[in-house]
């Protein structure tokens, strides 16, 4: 796992899991702690996420929960990572909490498929692009414009590295025909795409009209996120917020509308020829 984590992060994916474990074997936050001889309120924040349990108490947890031993062994594995420093930490005034979990989330994260109808995803968006996206929102102060961008920029490192996140987009044709900064800008932006897709660790498909019905027809955008230690994330924003889907049951729907996209858009060459065209008419 990459070391682009966020410690609050890696404390709330944590707590997921232990609330699920706890959950799914019908154990109460009471009859938990006393399994491992601590305070019923302190089982509660490790399920929020606002203290990191110790290797020990994860491991007595998912014993007395039932869990097997190879979940014990991922999710001390886990914890182990609770003492990496958080590279946000020249932004968190200038990003709310929210998006801080999911950034933290994706530099834990191994892959991440995204669907975006309406706008580029983040992690693939230029300098320019992002600037001029950016000044046009009315979420973002004016004073913050050059910090956020930066951040943006510095969230994209995590496509190459070490160990570079695997990254998936199924992007719609209005978010590539979006009128964004200049006509350089946008050329640039295409040209971007294209060399990202010449790595191996990204691919993005086009989704056109010509494509056909979907099944993210009524779900908007979305990212699966997949970890080596820990179960899928599903992350869907909004306006002034996002919300986690962690019930597998759920999150195995999502994955299922991913498959789906996949094979309803253009396969990945023919998403670049599109791409192409495009920078000829622009």
């Amino acid at each position: 796992m990459a070391g682009r984590g966020d410690p609050s992060a890696l404390r709330w994916l944590i707590g997921v899991e232990l609330a699920g474990y706890r959950k799914r074997a019908g154990q109460t936050l009471a009859a938990a702690a006393k399994a491992i001889g601590c305070s019923t309120s302190l089982v509660g924040h490790f399920e929020k996420g606002m203290y990191f349990p110790q290797p020990e108490q994860i491991a007595g947890l998912l014993e007395f929960y039932g869990a097997p031993s190879w979940d014990v062994d991922r999710l001390t594995s886990l914890c182990a990572r609770a003492d990496q420093r958080s590279w946000l930490a020249p932004w968190i005034d200038v990003i709310p909490d929210w998006l801080r979990t999911f950034v933290g989330l994706e530099g834990l994260a191994e892959s991440e498929f995204a669907y975006q109808p309406m706008a580029l995803p983040g992690l693939m968006q230029t300098e320019e692009y992002a600037q001029a996206l950016t000044a046009a929102s009315g979420f973002v102060r004016q004073n913050h414009n050059e910090r956020f961008v930066s951040f943006r920029l510095a969230r994209a490192q995590r496509l190459s590295g070490a160990e570079p996140l695997r990254l998936h987009t199924v992007i719609g044709e209005s978010a590539l025909r979006l009128a964004v900064g200049s006509s350089e800008t946008r050329v640039n932006q295409y040209k971007h795409l294209i060399e990202l897709a010449e790595s191996e660790n990204v691919e993005f498909q086009v989704l056109r009209p010509e494509c056909g019905p979907h099944d993210a027809g009524g779900t908007g955008e979305f990212v699966v996120l997949s970890f080596a230690e820990a179960r899928p994330v599903v992350y869907l924003e909004h306006l002034d917020g996002a919300i986690y889907v962690q019930d597998p049951d759920e999150v195995q729907t999502y994955t299922l509308v991913a498959e789906n996209l996949q094979r309803v858009a253009l396969d990945p060459t023919e998403s670049v020829g599109f791409v192409k065209t495009l920078m000829s008419e622009t």
